[in-house]
């Protein structure tokens, strides 16, 4: 099946609350003919507009494809939160990586967040960064190590904008028994997604980069000068740069063997108005919980709670999307079972072995970023940076990057996703103990 067709209409954003609410983009022309260009971009996500909009300013003539719409991905369907350093903890990087590397990805985590936060200042992204994650530990066994993890980043890496939370200062923070503590980071914060990538969109096109739309990349042929076809069009371009993250499929396989797929379920509610959203979660935070299979929430400008969770493994999306993230939702806030669902969608992400990205030189001019693991807002919109950076010669960013492990997942392309669902219902169980 095809991922980027199996759930979705051609050239269609999904019934999500982001896209009956975004100020869209007018639809961009397909690529036809023979065409030319510096950077040949593949992927009109995080990664993939801001690597256009970076090179664009560095004097790069870009072309930036997408088989779908802008944003049309994980990218314009997720839950908002930008959360700093990478998806796995400091502590568990040390031991993958050693100290010093450990310390560099930390760095280079923050600095994600901070460009989100410097881009969405932007008067062309109509959305605002809004500061504050929570992290909340769903079991009393995990409150120490909250603890000691704070305790770390306080002492070990002179972060001061992290601190812990007990049990009452959670209670009091998020209005749910389903926590025993965990942990506030002022540092990270949350914003609407579509309209950040959206905003990014605008911005490079600005900047003169050329966008063009429902123009799948079916093949890359390596050269001097690679060729990107599309169905209708050849680019040749002196770098090619890939943003397909879990879309990548058949187009470059050896990124596909080692970035999986997964589907991850948003609802929005009717709106609950600012007192109601008070209530529930103070200070207009985001959350997110320590469970394996993640729930994570966080409240829209109109006082919509905007809730994730569960996660599949097939292709298609479930058919009653709403019922399936209503009973997480329900066993966070019991007190929300009368509210009316307005929307439910589902996305497709990529995640990695290791959770962490997986950069790759395919060959001497052409690069992919992916494997994002849902933390992509931050990371995918920083290694586009990082990209441009490594075009122009500069490449020690992505160096560190790169020099971490990607693990290929188990059992190839036609058994991976058997074994990864075996392993999540696993996992699923887990947090039931």
């Amino acid at each position: 099946m095809d991922l980027l067709t199996v759930n979705d209409e051609p050239g269609n954003y999904p019934n999500s609350y982001y896209a009956a609410s975004a100020d869209l983009l007018a639809q961009q022309p397909r690529a036809r003919g023979d065409l030319e260009c510096d950077v040949c971009v593949v992927g009109a996500g995080y990664m993939g507009v801001s690597a256009a909009l970076h090179l664009a300013r560095r004097g790069y003539d870009v072309i930036l494809l997408d088989a779908q719409r802008i944003g049309f991905g994980a990218s314009g369907r997720n839950g908002g939160q930008v959360s700093r350093g990478q998806r796995v903890d400091q502590d568990e990087l040390e031991v993958l990586v050693g100290l010093e590397h450990a310390r560099a990805m930390w760095t280079i985590g923050n600095e994600a967040v901070d460009l989100v936060g410097t881009l969405a200042a932007s008067d062309e992204v109509r959305t605002e960064f809004r500061e504050g994650v929570v992290h909340a530990d769903h079991r009393r066994r995990f409150v120490a190590e909250s603890r000691d993890y704070v305790r770390k980043l306080n002492d070990e890496y002179g972060d001061d904008a992290i601190r812990f939370l007990d049990r009452d200062a959670m209670r009091d923070t998020v209005n749910s028994a389903a926590y025993h503590g965990g942990v506030l980071d002022t540092g990270s914060g949350h914003i609407d997604p579509l309209e950040l990538v959206l905003g990014l969109a605008r911005m490079a096109l600005a900047a003169g980069v050329r966008i063009y739309e429902q123009s799948r990349a079916l093949d890359i042929v390596d050269g001097p000068k690679a060729i990107v076809r599309t169905g209708e069009a050849n680019i040749a371009a002196r770098f090619v740069v890939l943003g397909c993250n879990g879309y990548v499929g058949g187009l470059q396989k050896d990124v596909a063997a080692r970035v999986m797929p997964i589907n991850n379920y948003i609802v929005a509610t009717e709106p609950l108005g600012p007192e109601r959203q008070e209530q529930l979660v103070r200070n207009n935070y985001a959350v997110a919980d320590s469970k394996f299979v993640v729930n994570y929430f966080r409240f829209s400008n109109d006082h919509r709670l905007l809730f994730g969770g569960t996660e599949s493994y097939r292709y298609r999306f479930p058919s009653d999307i709403a019922g399936a993230v209503r009973r997480p939702m329900l066993e966070i806030f019991p007190q929300l079972r009368s509210v009316r669902i307005d929307y439910a969608w589902g996305g497709t992400l990529g995640i990695t072995m290791n959770r962490l990205p997986h950069y790759a030189r395919l060959s001497g001019n052409v690069l992919s970023f992916s494997g994002f693991s849902g933390q992509g807002v931050a990371l995918a919109t920083l290694s586009g940076q990082i990209a441009a950076e490594a075009i122009a010669g500069q490449a020690e960013r992505f160096d560190i990057m790169a020099s971490v492990p990607t693990p290929r997942f188990p059992g190839g392309t036609a058994f991976r996703s058997p074994l990864l669902a075996l392993a999540m219902l696993w996992y699923a169980l887990r947090d039931r103990l």
